[in-house]
């Protein structure tokens, strides 16, 4: 068993209708599912991708309204990377920040590539990675009615960093239990203290790839509306995630078991740190109810939720998705 990368990522907005603007207007993804969180079906969860929500593509959004705002921390998901073409993409980025007046830094190097960190109107700690040296996994496919130029497209995700007190327990999980291997360090950009490990899975390369920090001298993170909830990584198919429910069980982690989310199969368990991990299936995806023309058009529901259509709609304020889909 091996796992091939990252899968997705979930984070926070207190309002799904800004969020739905800045991530399809400003970075130009799609809108590939509207659908709820199945575990508080009174709320949205949206997903954004590419052209046709390939795994590894996905960074989706629980809405909690009125939800406070992340005080950062330790034993956190503290970034999350999304991978453009070339170093020459990160330029356009930096003119379009300015253009929408996102909150960004200037282009920097980070594990030998060119980067550009910037923020969320809530908060959300984003980083754009250049995959111009890249030779892992494949990135996706550009959205045809993006508007952001298909050769500066964001590909999908790139390595996402978890910020932790002991890196030692986190790290003998993803070797030891996970699979990934130790690729090299770099030094923190942000405390200047100890060095960020990079681990790798798969074919490796940026879309395969979590960075960890190890802090002792700032408090637990308190997550709110700009945090970010759980990083799934991908499994090939059902049969495979049923294999990692055992192993789990031999290694006496407790876990959610096998968990249908309809679009992709689940299994949750949390790491020694108390980081949410996600294994979910690449298939069956997301036009498994739509066709890809009109992903995200819609609300969608899974079939188990489609008897409470109605009553989930009454209390969903509408998004404006016709403008950009």
């Amino acid at each position: 068993m091996k796992l091939k990368g990252l899968h997705h990522v979930s984070a926070l907005t207190a309002k799904a209708g800004n969020n739905f603007e800045f991530y399809t207007k400003v970075l130009g993804m799609r809108l590939i599912k509207k659908t709820v969180n199945q575990d508080d079906i009174n709320v949205y969860h949206l997903f954004y991708g590419d052209q046709i929500g390939s795994p590894g593509t996905e960074l989706t959004f629980f809405e909690i309204p009125h939800a406070a705002r992340t005080h950062e921390g330790n034993n956190s998901i503290s970034e999350i990377s999304l991978r453009v073409s070339n170093d020459q993409a990160l330029e356009f980025w930096k003119k379009r920040f300015i253009e929408y007046d996102v909150d960004h830094d200037e282009v920097s190097t980070r594990f030998q590539r060119r980067v550009l960190s910037f923020k969320d109107p809530e908060g959300q700690r984003l980083l754009l990675v250049s995959d111009q040296e890249n030779r892992g996994v494949q990135g996706g496919i550009p959205w045809e009615g993006s508007p952001v130029p298909p050769e500066h497209f964001i590909l999908g995700l790139g390595p996402i960093k978890l910020t932790v007190p002991n890196i030692e327990r986190t790290e003998e999980v993803l070797t030891e239990l996970l699979g990934f291997r130790k690729s090299g360090t770099y030094p923190s950009p942000v405390s200047g203290q100890n060095p960020i490990s990079v681990y790798e899975t798969g074919e490796g390369g940026t879309g395969a790839e979590i960075h960890i920090e190890e802090r002792t001298d700032i408090p637990r993170e308190r997550l709110g509306r700009g945090g970010v909830h759980h990083v799934a990584f991908r499994v090939d198919n059902e049969e495979e995630l049923r294999n990692w429910i055992e192993k789990l069980n031999e290694f006496k982690f407790a876990n959610s078991g096998y968990v249908d989310r309809f679009y992709f199969r689940s299994l949750y368990f949390r790491e020694p740190n108390g980081i949410l991990f996600e294994l979910a299936t690449d298939g069956p995806g997301f036009a498994t109810d739509e066709t890809e023309q009109h992903l995200g058009e819609t609300l969608a529901l899974p079939p188990f939720l489609e008897s409470k259509r109605r009553e989930i709609e009454s209390k969903l304020k509408p998004l404006n998705t016709k403008a950009t889909n």
